[in-house]
């Protein structure tokens, strides 16, 4: 793979919490890809099927098994590994799960959050830390225009409100304890927020491609619940090179320490489901869909959209993929995994990282060109 984001990551320690899950089993490969040793925290492989099982992750890196609210072994991890820099993505993800357990959703996503702050409190060496949330973050009116990243934090769901609590936590942190001069200050604090993400890997429960992608490989009937909420759908890679974007500039530009950047699709992209589910129709045969109204018995936002003109402005960040793009990439993932099975799953993921890559140095992105 060529050269990336400054080669910034080769030769380095880069500690990923939330490894096992989706975006992490993606940001792993491709970190190992760029020559970093990759170390993660997670309390468990959450999903049965896996991606980080099938790509044989764990054969290749050392994982600490802890939860992410442990306020004694989560920073000591942190404090031990002594990383060259952090990407912090154990989380509880799922609206219709923050429901069922509310308490447990604010404690995993903030005091998590809290715990690995704590951890890089304890470090004396220099670490680049990209702590991320989520577009739910925002106290969202439904507004037709995109959130930028000085809007008012909130939410109606338990998920919502448990992300906006981390965004304080990770602000308070950062104003209280890694403040002083530039020369004086060893950690440096970005923050992330992305979209609804999808492609190849994802196998949580309530969410819509994966849901799609099973049902099919079933032969089932698959119902779709809200077909006219409307997301900033995008593939997992375009934020993730976001997060690695952001850690490579902000680990040579201090005046980026402390802020907060959105990353999500083109506007073109912020589609209902109903356009999603016909995408991946396209690519998954013999797909049976069933749309039901009466199944939204709890509140989720209809509409929710990101501005992105500060990563454009500040890191020159722009996505790689179209909708269509992003939509064929997920599906012939699933199609791959549910026809041929897990074996050799990984050079297939390594391949589609290779296409996007080089679609994106193709496209002129100032991270692709290093």
């Amino acid at each position: 793979m060529t050269a990336m984001f400054n080669n910034a990551f080769d030769q380095k320690k880069v500690l990923v919490t939330g490894h096992t899950g989706f975006k992490g089993t993606w940001m792993t490969l491709w970190l190992q890809q760029m020559g970093a040793t990759v170390v993660g925290i997670s309390d468990k492989v959450p999903t049965e099927p896996s991606h980080f099982e099938a790509a044989g992750l764990g054969e290749s890196m050392t994982t600490h098994w802890l939860d992410i609210r442990d306020t004694d072994a989560v920073p000591a991890a942190v404090a031990d590994e002594k990383p060259d820099f952090v990407f912090h993505m154990a989380a509880q993800a799922l609206v219709k799960a923050s429901y069922d357990d509310p308490v447990g959703t604010y404690s995993v996503n903030a005091i998590g959050s809290a715990n690995v702050m704590e951890g890089l409190r304890r470090l004396d060496n220099q670490c680049t830390a990209i702590m991320i949330t989520s577009d739910k973050c925002y106290e969202n009116v439904e507004t037709y225009y995109g959130y930028r990243e000085d809007d008012r934090l909130g939410g109606a769901d338990p998920y919502s409100a448990s992300k906006a609590a981390a965004e304080l936590i990770v602000s308070s942190h950062t104003r209280s304890f890694f403040g002083g001069d530039d020369a004086d200050r060893n950690v440096r604090i970005g923050v992330t927020r992305a979209g609804n993400v999808v492609g190849g890997g994802d196998w949580a429960a309530d969410r819509l491609v994966p849901d799609v992608a099973r049902a099919w490989s079933q032969g089932e009937n698959v119902t779709i619940r809200r077909p006219q909420a409307t997301r900033p759908w995008q593939h997992v890679l375009e934020p993730i090179s976001g997060y690695l974007h952001l850690g490579a500039e902000l680990a040579q530009r201090p005046e980026l320490h402390g802020e907060a950047f959105n990353f999500g699709p083109p506007a073109e992209a912020v589609n209902p489901v109903r356009d999603v589910v016909v995408a991946l129709k396209h690519h998954l045969p013999g797909l049976d869909l069933t749309i039901d109204e009466s199944q939204a018995h709890f509140h989720e936002a209809g509409l929710l959209k990101l501005c992105c003109d500060k990563a454009l402005s500040h890191l020159s960040w722009t996505p790689v993929l179209d909708f269509d793009e992003t939509m064929q990439m997920s599906a012939e993932w699933f199609a791959r995994y549910y026809n041929d099975g897990p074996d050799g799953i990984r050079a297939y993921t390594e391949g589609q990282l290779a296409q996007y890559t080089s679609l994106a140095a193709e496209r002129g992105l100032v991270w692709a060109k290093n």
